[in-house]
């Protein structure tokens, strides 16, 4: 199991920027029945854990020699950098099962779309699951090799996943669907009638406008 070495910490407020100019990241472990603790994670060793556990699976975060199983349940960027500027831990039970949105992480690809010129329309990114903290898998992965025909899509019940999790959303939701490319239509333009009045202010015959004025305004 992935584990973090953290430390608790005593700054808080605005002096927290002091942490991230030392390379730590100001954070907090909190849980039922457990007091918030504020904690300081180095940046780098955090960033190689987030990058392989994201935020489902079991993290073991160690404080002062204790081992707290956790999950990465909130992480805040810095939208200029991408730096990470503060982190919440959910501690968990691992006897007491929990529910989680698991990211679909799409594999393969549909002939559908190379074959037959359809769209993929992806209308998922997540599914909710419950299962034991443990068996929480980091993604559900779809494979979308499977969709040959336009139209056809992927539902949930047609995910295969292990008997120890339970899937919460409604298994009759579509997760991806093939769609037919919309073909543009041309507007053309109404034919002109030979003979046909013409409009007014519009030029005549000969590149001379139509004269709107009475005889009687021309005197």
């Amino acid at each position: 199991m992935l584990e973090i070495i953290a430390q608790k910490r005593e700054i808080l407020g605005k002096r927290l920027e002091t942490l991230l100019d030392q390379g730590l990241v100001p954070a907090e472990i909190y849980g039922q029945g457990f007091e918030n603790i504020h904690l300081s994670v180095p940046i780098k060793e955090f960033s190689k854990v987030f990058k392989e556990a994201g935020e489902n699976s079991i993290v073991n975060v160690v404080i002062e020699g204790k081992t707290v199983p956790v999950l990465i349940y909130n992480v805040q960027k810095n939208p200029l950098n991408d730096s990470f500027i503060s982190i919440d831990f959910y501690k968990v039970n691992m006897d007491k099962k929990i529910t989680a949105d698991i990211p679909i992480k799409f594999i393969g690809e549909a002939p559908a779309v190379k074959e037959k010129g359809g769209t993929l329309v992806k209308a998922l990114e997540k599914i909710e699951v419950e299962a034991l903290p443990s068996d929480l898998p980091q993604f559900i992965e779809i494979d979308l090799s499977s969709l040959v025909d336009l139209h056809q899509s992927l539902h949930i019940k047609d995910i295969k996943i292990s008997d120890k999790i339970e899937i919460l959303d409604e298994l009759e939701s579509v997760i991806v669907t093939i769609a037919e490319q919309m073909k543009e239509e041309v507007v053309e333009a109404p034919p002109v009638t030979e003979g046909a009045e013409p409009i007014e202010g519009q030029p005549q015959e000969g590149g001379q406008e139509a004269s709107t004025t009475t005889p009687e305004q021309e005197k």
